[in-house]
């Protein structure tokens, strides 16, 4: 980890500190800082949404599992975009994704009757650096892991969101917020060309 540039090594260790944090207090973080959606006062004994939850919702995980994964993805695609941006803007890169897709998630449960579901995890952010790696490298290799095809890191990031589309229209895979991670390069993609035209860095 010492090799890593120093936002993604910070950002790597808060979100393991926070999970600790999350074995040790039970739920007591999803309450205040899960994303919860707008209304969610109507169903009795919800939490209400607060606006800091645009942020430390990306800092929580509902499993080793799920928390693995997506440090896994953030130590892989992290630490190279932001060599390529600069410290400064990789991070504001990063929230401006987790924002994005907190986004993204409040406006697809805005429009569903049912008690509401905290969301967690860093997977809007780590979807955004997905697509800035895509960007800025497209020719490079990205093996798959089920099954383990090698295919360039443009195809990757296309069949992956076109797959995160799919599963979020069809309502497949429960339990997992596919709107979410597209808000997450959404937003990305919006600040990259943003960036692109004030003659910024360009993945």
């Amino acid at each position: 980890m010492h090799r890593l540039p120093p936002v993604t090594r910070a950002l790597l260790m808060a979100n393991v500190a926070v999970f600790i944090l999350q074995l040790v207090t039970g739920d007591l973080l999803v309450g205040p800082f899960a994303l919860w959606p707008f209304g969610s006062p109507q169903f009795r004994g919800a939490p209400e949404f607060e606006i800091w939850q645009l942020v430390t919702y990306g800092f929580l995980h509902g499993s080793l599992t799920h928390l693995f994964f997506n440090m896994f993805a953030l130590y892989m695609f992290g630490g190279e975009i932001e060599r390529l941006l600069g410290s400064q803007r990789y991070l504001v890169y990063y929230l401006v994704c987790v924002v994005g897709a907190a986004v993204a998630q409040l406006v697809v449960l805005g429009g569903m009757d049912r008690p509401p579901m905290p969301t967690v995890g860093a997977s809007g952010g780590v979807f955004g650096l997905l697509l800035a790696y895509g960007m800025a490298f497209p020719q490079r290799r990205l093996m798959l892991l089920f099954p383990p095809i090698p295919m360039p890191a443009w195809l990757f990031v296309t069949l992956y969101g076109l797959l995160e589309l799919y599963l979020g229209v069809t309502g497949s895979g429960q339990g997992v917020a596919h709107f979410a991670h597209l808000g997450g390069m959404a937003a990305g993609y919006v600040l990259l060309t943003y960036w692109a035209r004030r003659r910024g860095p360009r993945p």
